[in-house]
């Protein structure tokens, strides 16, 4: 850290020229002889990147904030908040502590954090940043979160892990035995310390793989953003050898859409099938990631179009987690009967149809927007079908 980048003189600078271009800047120099171009450039790229993700840092005064990338890793504020509303006691552990937005959120559900990062500045930034953001239960260790419990003779409520991917597995496909740390290895080390861990991951690693290399998976959580899976979260209990919980949320505008279903239940259900009734309902990213396609329809008490088409129907209007629209009319799928629609412009679907949307709307030569929604998909006698619909809110 560079004490001099928090003075009045450059702070005012950095939030004047949040929204400058950073290459001019470069080339024409930073006139200040306490501080170097790059670090300030660095200074504004990481703020304006929080301005959406991180908005209490952002809002704070006097935040040092460390190189971009460290921003781009780290969880939202959204997520976080979410993530930390799922457990509570009396203490937890970040063993991957990164910028420390997670551990932030923790401390309003725990008596102590501890918060491990490796990297030394970055763990001196946080340290500096929690005091300019009055938290005062979270402890920071310069150290490798494992390296530590290895030494350590501490218990916690829960211990918390974001592991990395490491370079080389790009491409490939995607093992917890390849990221770091690698929580299959240590799996013993960190049931020693805690009987409760929460680990977070990207998106793309499957359900399976997951289970089979950790074990004593308890429950599985889907988050989604505006409808965009941002992260999945195991929670594993030592000792736990009964029914996986699958548990999606998707967070639009502070409200969340949550539904909930048993993996092992999943693979025994079967779902309803009907033709398009009266209206259609799309479930949203996070249940189409959980998989729970024939416990949504079971649970709702609603069809399925098709086997592998994921949309479904009903004669009344559900409370849906997803979309929901009012069926207008069905199609079968040609070029002539189409064409007589004349439609001009709509939001365009395809769920199990063999077409992209980009190909339909060059051959149809219908623009995005408007009010009217195409879903080009398959029914249950595998016809190509086209649904028109109009949204129910």
């Amino acid at each position: 850290m560079n004490p001099s980048i928090l003075n009045i003189d450059i702070q005012e600078f950095i939030n004047k020229n949040l929204n400058a271009d950073v290459s001019k800047l470069l080339l024409k120099g930073i006139t200040f002889n306490e501080v170097e171009t790059k670090e300030v450039i660095e200074q504004i790229e990481a703020k304006k990147r929080c301005e959406k993700k991180l908005t209490t840092w952002f809002n704070t005064e006097n935040i040092y904030y460390p190189n971009k990338l460290n921003i781009e890793q780290t969880s939202s504020e959204i997520t976080a908040k979410h993530k930390s509303s799922l457990i509570n006691g009396e203490s937890i552990i970040d063993l991957t502590g990164g910028f420390g937005v997670d551990c932030y959120y923790f401390s309003k559900h725990f008596k102590t954090v501890e918060h491990c990062e490796i990297n030394e500045k970055l763990s001196n930034i946080v340290s500096y940043n929690y005091k300019q953001l009055n938290i005062e239960n979270i402890k920071t260790h310069n150290v490798d979160g494992i390296e530590y419990l290895k030494t350590s003779k501490k218990s916690y409520n829960w211990i918390y892990i974001d592991p990395s991917r490491r370079h080389d597995s790009k491409g490939k496909v995607f093992f917890l035995k390849d990221c770091l740390p690698n929580i299959p290895e240590y799996s013993d080390l960190l049931f020693k310390h805690s009987k409760n861990i929460l680990i977070k991951t990207s998106p793309l690693l499957d359900f399976s793989v997951g289970i089979n290399e950790l074990g004593y998976v308890k429950t599985i959580h889907v988050v989604a953003v505006n409808n965009e899976v941002k992260e999945l979260l195991w929670i594993l209990e030592r000792g736990f050898c009964g029914k996986i919980g699958i548990e999606t949320v998707n967070i639009k505008n502070e409200i969340k859409d949550y539904f909930q279903f048993s993996l092992e239940e999943e693979k025994g259900l079967e779902s309803r099938y009907s033709q398009p009734i009266y209206y259609l309902y799309e479930p949203n990213s996070a249940i189409l990631k959980g998989g729970g396609f024939h416990s949504i329809s079971k649970q709702l008490n609603i069809f399925k179009l098709h086997q592998h088409s994921h949309l479904y129907t009903s004669e009344l209007l559900l409370n849906f987690p997803g979309r929901c629209f009012k069926i207008e009319k069905v199609l079968p799928f040609s070029k002539k009967t189409l064409k007589k629609e004349v439609i001009k412009k709509a939001n365009i679907t395809t769920r199990n149809f063999p077409e992209t949307v980009q190909q339909i709307r060059k051959k149809f030569n219908i623009k995005d927007g408007g009010k009217m929604y195409l879903f080009f998909t398959t029914d249950i006698d595998n016809h190509k079908i086209v649904i028109i619909c109009t949204k129910t809110d």
